[in-house]
């Protein structure tokens, strides 16, 4: 799907966007504060993955789909790292995840003025070898909830399998 030729839209988008991932900030910041604590954070992780999935439908629609598969591998990261009891495996996550705010705040900032190849100009390398470093940790972590709508290639779910097609469609 191509991006939708409507700037009133767009701008909507952007601007839900932007208090979607205020609050997966706020997640992210109580997060640390239970990691800190020696808890888990699952149910923080989760209510990650259920926002992040918002901002993946919205993106879907208008047809921002590098936005839209970046928030695909925040879901799946929240999701799997939820089923996870390792506490410095969670504060890496926790970590991640920050940095996966931040570069979806670029990539909408830059839809914003008119780019719609998003990732352009973002350094992304070093997120990218963070990624693939999670990815591996995740490997035998399955779960149903983690499974997308979303059917990318040869109409296939995601798997954890299809993560590094994904990542590798976004040049990461």
């Amino acid at each position: 799907m191509e991006l939708i030729d409507d700037p009133e839209i767009i701008e909507d988008f952007c601007k839900e966007a932007a208090g979607l991932f205020d609050e997966l900030e706020e997640i992210l910041e109580d997060l640390e504060e239970e990691l800190e604590e020696d808890e888990s954070g699952a149910k923080e992780l989760e209510k990650f993955g259920q926002i992040i999935d918002r901002v993946m439908g919205s993106a879907q629609t208008i047809g921002a789909e590098e936005i839209s598969r970046f928030c695909e591998l925040g879901k799946v990261i929240g999701y799997k790292s939820s089923q996870t009891t390792d506490l410095p495996l969670l504060n890496v996550v926790v970590a991640i995840l920050f940095d996966a705010v931040d570069l979806l705040r670029g990539m909408v900032t830059s839809l914003q003025s008119g780019n719609s190849k998003t990732l352009n100009g973002l350094s992304t390398k070093a997120f990218a070898t963070r990624l693939k470093w999670l990815s591996n940790k995740f490997q035998n972590i399955d779960r149903a909830s983690v499974e997308s709508d979303v059917k990318y290639e040869n109409n296939k779910k995601m798997s954890q399998s299809s993560i590094d097609d994904l990542m590798a469609s976004l040049g990461l």
